[in-house]
Order: C-alpha cells, then structure tokens, then sequence
C-alpha cells in the first residue's frame, strides 16, 4: 500500500491483496507456467481515470501523453495479444471473475481461437452452444 499521491497510478482503489479499498498502486500481470517452471512475462500499471484525465501529474510521475485510460480487462487483452503475437506458447489461459464477467474479453478470446478458464459471479449469465438456462452452482 502507498501512503503518498504522487507514484505513478496511485489511488484509492480496490486492492486484492488488500481486500479492501486502499490508497495503492495496481498493477495487472501476466504469467506463464509449466510443468516445468513458471515466469511473469507481461506486465501493466492500471491508471485510474483520475490519472489519465491529468496529463500534469502523468508527466510529473514519467507517464507519457500516448497513456490512455483502459480498464484491468483491457490491459489484460493488449498483454495476451502481445504473447500471442509473440507466439508463446500456452494450452489454456486462466483468470479471477475481475476478468472472466467481461463478455468483451470472453468473446475476443472466443474468436482468438484462445482456450480459457475464467471465473464468473454466480449471478453471471452464461451462454452455451445449447439454447438452455441453467443455475451454476459453487
């Protein structure tokens, strides 16, 4: 947690590592594993709209004027792409429900030929290739 304003993107936010609203910095990673071993080979600071609307204290913090804002699931999307770019090789792609209730991100990942495994609220509508309801249970 940070107690200053002035680090790049800290705010006051949702931080799960916390699990409570905390003056922090959040950032969005991602990582490969193995049988083998494991890496973290991608990584983005989320900046709140706060941060982004300020183009003064971006600069004051190095952040350049090319920043916009994006959401986690947006950066998370942009550091997929890169690994599929780059070709990294992965058989399934797994994320918490801060990921997995953005249709937008399920439907890109679909259509990327991405096999995934992401957690949804218990409340979240889910389509299947069968037109049927059905209740998730946990």
């Amino acid at each position: 947690m940070k107690k200053d304003t002035r680090s790049a993107g800290v705010a006051r936010q949702y931080s799960g590592t916390a699990g409570r609203i905390e003056n922090s910095q959040i950032g969005v990673f991602l990582a490969y594993a193995s049988d083998r071993s494991r890496a973290l080979i991608d990584r983005e600071l989320y900046l709140p709209r706060a941060w982004t609307e300020d183009r003064e204290r971006c600069r004051a913090a190095g952040i350049g004027d090319e920043v916009a804002f994006a959401t986690k699931p947006e950066l998370a999307q942009t550091m997929i792409e890169r690994a599929l770019d780059a070709g990294v090789p992965f058989g399934w792609l797994t994320g918490d429900e801060a990921y997995g209730q953005v249709g937008k991100l399920r439907l890109w990942l679909e259509s990327r030929g991405v096999a995934h495994v992401l957690a949804v609220p218990k409340s979240q509508m889910v389509i299947s290739m069968e037109p049927q309801q059905r209740r998730a249970h946990a």
